[in-house]
């Protein structure tokens, strides 16, 4: 892909991450990171010598090897942050759960008795066990 195409790309990628963040769709903490991919791409798009110059300086022959190196650990690292996001949704989810299984058990338990001691429809004023007949 040539420069044009790499700075278009990027700026395609900043703004469809400002789409979705003002849309409510990706949340601030994520987009941060986004965004800070898409500048530095679009720097890159700008000036493509900056990688030459990076790589040189860190000691990298072919400046594409640094650019999937630093992009390999920036998915590593994403990869390590959506796992530990998920443990936590995982352990509230099981929470929650359980606390639900509590609040039904008490619910039914406090449901059974208050329909043993209140009259139904069919006691009547007489009482539970009073005959239709003599009801009236």
């Amino acid at each position: 892909m040539n420069v044009a195409g790499s700075l278009i790309l990027a700026i395609i990628m900043v703004a469809v991450v400002l789409v979705m963040l003002r849309n409510g769709r990706l949340r601030e903490k994520y987009a941060i990171l986004w965004l800070v991919i898409g500048g530095l791409t679009i720097i890159l798009g700008i000036f493509p010598r900056l990688l030459n110059w990076a790589a040189s300086m860190v000691g990298v022959v072919v400046p594409a090897n640094l650019l999937f190196s630093l992009s390999i650990l920036l998915l590593v690292g994403v990869s390590l942050h959506v796992s530990r996001e998920l443990t936590v949704l995982e352990d509230e989810t099981r929470i929650l759960a359980e606390e639900v299984a509590i609040l039904r058990a008490g619910f039914e338990q406090l449901h059974d008795q208050i329909s043993l001691t209140q009259p139904t429809a069919d006691d009547g004023p007489a009482g539970p066990g009073t005959p239709p007949t003599e009801r009236r």
